[in-house]
């Protein structure tokens, strides 16, 4: 549904910490504020507390940060209430701060600052993402997690043999083989859990369809961009990933490098790094799209980038057609986006 069509009366600014919601409330230009813990029985208190002074679900636009768990568990208490609710990228809220020459920086103050960017911007209101793929995401994080802490005892193995501390090697490698087996483990919990949802599995096995994303990707993709068919168009999701260019042209004396934007989600581009890489190689289509822009003298990480940009809108394709990759439709597509 589109917020401007609606009559909204009252705006709520919830800055999200771990252990409280601060809030602050306005309406026909007066504002109350109000803390609340940051647990379900908080959850409850902070909707009883705006319906106790009249205020109605359904005209009433809440507005909080992307904050992982710590907003996520508050943002479905308040949906499932009836609630409209809206999850906004901090980038904008920083960016709406330094538009107003904001000086304070306290967490009343900041939910404030939500309150009043709710009633000037109007984000679009969240929806949440279907259990399956809010459970998928918590094994991906967590198998990450692990994932990184393979590496660091990797490193600390490396420096210990350099040290020679052989002994305390021992113990870590121990740790090591630990880590190998939960790896393992998460992994086909992941595959078994992707494999026991229909909507999950056909669509990973679109996505898995594009030379160069493999199963790892592939549930990252599932996981952090959610139903890719929420977004209006292929260009949205790569703005939501982080893979758009961002221009610095001004005038005739700023002529700065065409860069990946990076404003969008750092675990997913991250994600479609290694892919981009292995896709410049080994998927026909882009291999000529990355050659076409390499022969124009840019740089090479420039060239995955747009790789990577490029992986976004075949995801897109794939997932909004219903149809897996066929390069005798991707290469003319390619073609005609060029420059995108």
């Amino acid at each position: 549904m589109d917020e401007s069509t609606l009559e909204v009366e009252a705006f709520v600014g919830l800055d999200v910490a771990k252990k409280k919601v601060d809030l602050f409330a306005v309406r026909d230009g007066k504002g109350k504020s109000k803390v609340f813990d940051n647990t379900p029985g908080g959850h409850r208190d902070l909707q009883v507390w705006l319906v106790d002074r009249g205020w109605v679900p359904e005209r009433t636009h809440l507005c909080m940060e992307a904050t992982g768990p710590y907003s996520e568990s508050l943002a479905l208490a308040l949906v499932q209430g009836g609630w409209r609710v809206s999850v906004v990228n901090p980038a904008r809220i920083k960016g709406f701060a330094q538009g107003e020459l904001a000086r304070n920086k306290t967490d009343q103050a900041d939910a404030a600052l939500l309150a009043r960017f709710c009633q000037a911007m109007r984000p679009v209101l969240w929806t949440p993402p279907p259990a399956a793929f809010r459970q998928l995401r918590a094994w991906v994080d967590r198998l990450q997690a692990l994932k990184d802490m393979h590496q660091q005892e990797m490193n600390r193995v490396e420096a210990l043999e350099a040290a020679g501390q052989l002994d305390v090697v021992a113990h870590v490698q121990t740790h090591l083989a630990w880590l190998d087996g939960e790896i393992a483990k998460l992994e086909r919990d992941i595959d078994d859990h992707i494999d026991g949802h229909p909507e999950l599995k056909a669509d990973a096995e679109l996505i898995s369809s594009i030379p160069g994303i493999g199963k790892t990707t592939t549930a990252k993709v599932l996981a952090y961009a959610g139903d890719v068919r929420r977004f209006d168009s292929a260009k949205a999701l790569a703005a939501f990933i982080g893979v758009t260019p961002r221009q610095r042209l001004s005038g005739s004396s700023v002529r700065g490098r065409t860069v990946l934007s990076r404003a969008g989600h750092e675990a997913l581009r991250h994600a479609l790094y290694m892919p981009g890489m292995v896709a410049r190689r080994h998927n026909e289509a882009l291999r000529i799209f990355a050659d076409r822009l390499a022969a124009t003298g840019l740089a090479p990480k420039a060239v995955i980038g747009a790789v990577m940009r490029k992986l976004a809108h075949l995801i897109y394709g794939v997932i909004k057609s219903g149809m897996p990759f066929d390069l005798n439709k991707a290469l003319p597509k390619l073609d005609i986006q060029d420059g995108n």
